[in-house]
């Protein structure tokens, strides 16, 4: 339920995206930080929030969690300018980390035989929650004071909280150390600086000296930034652990599988909401465009226990080879079926079912290769790795749209030869994932590597 609520606070201003500069009084380049400071501060917080969970205790970093979840919906709830929303939104956005937390927290609180259905299924949440969440937020939207948005937020957050404290219990921290302090702030700086110029790059510029700027600091934050990890006692994100070809992998798998996942997101409603008179929009409304969407999401509700089931058959591995090229044949319907609504609902079920069995996949995965310890850290960085994967489907699809684009009542539209062409990088990208999820050693392959290499190290 605290992964649903965390998810439909991501999706909770879509319906509201174009009456904010009214709304807020401001410019619309303004209003767009209402959604950038979401995914920054979600970015900057999960991988804090996992190393936290690990030392302090997971129930303890749920419970932290929602404050900042309760605390930024009340303030946007009131705000009257853009300043407070977009800070309102940020502390929405601290709030993310409770999806790896809480994943984590399965590993300590479950016995073996319940760990792989809870997995997947508390991993498909974000997906319910976006699908879910968006004609919800369009139908209050529409029907009733934007501001009752919020406060649904706040009410639905406090709820959390409360049946968190009451419902899940404690358990002992096995972590030792301190908190990695210099790690925590030389990643935010380096994540602020590249999610930015990835989010901005096309409304800025990708040739002008801001972006360059960010971009080159990026670099220079996040080099810095691994150096300190490889030599620090306590790091935040143990990289030598991250570097063992199970986690690297996943991780790389996660973050392309990120920008396959998030680019349906970018193009499908687009379509489902065009006029008809472009000859390839559905002309539905905002509403409408969130019910068509919704099944996607209770798809991942069905499908997510199946996964378990051939993860424990078979291994996670290839639940999650399966999940990618599931979603890449949704892919390639969608560009079949993209003439009708009930065409796209189709190829949105299929997308989701193949996101269903990755996203349960992976954290299994993760969750076989790390020491107890570092559940909740290794999770996070996961998660991380997915954000980052949508920011940069966000830059791409949309430089894709913007080129291959016209001109309808004086407003530039994508072409439906550009929707095609991202439909098309999407299938390629999932092929992609399931191109390197196919090279994750299983554990008899692992072992057999570090036993030669131990062996060798002997000898020598």
């Amino acid at each position: 339920m605290a992964g649903i609520i965390a998810a439909v606070m991501q999706t909770l201003v879509v319906p509201l995206l174009g009456e904010l500069p009214a709304l807020l009084h401001t410019s619309g380049s303004n209003a767009s930080w209402v959604v950038t400071a979401t995914l920054l501060a979600a970015a900057v917080t999960t991988p804090v929030a996992g190393r936290l969970g690990d030392l302090y205790g997971k129930r303890r970093m749920l419970l932290i969690s929602t404050v900042p979840l309760i605390a930024g919906s009340v303030l946007c709830a009131v705000a009257g300018s853009v300043a407070p929303m977009i800070i309102g939104r940020g502390l929405q956005g601290m709030g993310m980390g409770i999806l790896p937390l809480g994943i984590s927290a399965l590993r300590d609180l479950l016995p073996a035989e319940r760990l792989g259905p809870s997995i997947a299924m508390v991993s498909a949440s974000m997906g319910i929650g976006g699908a879910v969440g968006l004609p919800v937020a369009a139908a209050v939207a529409q029907h009733a004071n934007w501001r009752v948005l919020f406060w649904v937020a706040a009410g639905l957050s406090l709820l959390i909280a409360i049946l968190i404290y009451v419902v899940v219990p404690d358990v002992p921290v096995l972590a030792k150390g301190r908190f990695d302090v210099v790690g925590a702030v030389g990643l935010g700086v380096g994540l602020i600086c590249l999610l930015l110029g990835i989010s901005k790059g096309a409304s800025w510029g990708w040739d002008s000296g801001g972006i360059i700027g960010l971009l080159v600091a990026a670099v220079l934050a996040l080099a810095l930034w691994g150096w300190w990890e490889l030599r620090t006692r306590d790091p935040l994100v143990d990289l030598r652990v991250t570097a063992r070809p199970r986690v690297l992998l996943t991780n790389a798998s996660s973050m392309v599988l990120g920008f396959g996942m998030y680019s349906a997101s970018l193009i499908i409603p687009q379509l489902l909401q065009l006029p008809q008179a472009t000859g390839y929009g559905l002309g539905q409304s905002m509403l409408a465009m969130g019910l068509w969407m919704a099944p996607g999401g209770l798809m991942m509700m069905l499908v997510s226990p199946l996964g378990a089931k051939l993860s424990a058959v078979r291994g996670p591995k290839v639940t999650l080879v399966a999940g990618a090229l599931v979603l890449a044949a949704g892919y390639a319907s969608s560009t079949v079926l993209m003439g009708s609504t009930w065409g796209l609902l189709v190829a949105v079920c299929v997308c989701n079912c193949g996101v269903a069995l990755a996203y349960g996949a992976m954290p299994a995965l993760i969750m076989s290769a790390v020491p107890l310890s570092e559940t909740a850290a290794a999770n996070s960085f996961n998660t991380l790795m997915r954000s980052i994967g949508t920011s940069f489907s966000a830059a791409v699809i949309g430089a894709v749209l913007a080129q291959m684009s016209t001109t309808l009542g004086g407003h530039p539209i994508p072409t439906e030869n550009g929707f095609r062409t991202g439909l098309f990088i999407g299938c390629g990208v999932a092929l992609a994932a399931a191109a390197i999820a196919a090279f994750i050693p299983v554990k008899g392959e692992e072992a057999s590597g570090r036993s030669t290499t131990g062996a060798q190290a002997a000898v020598a």
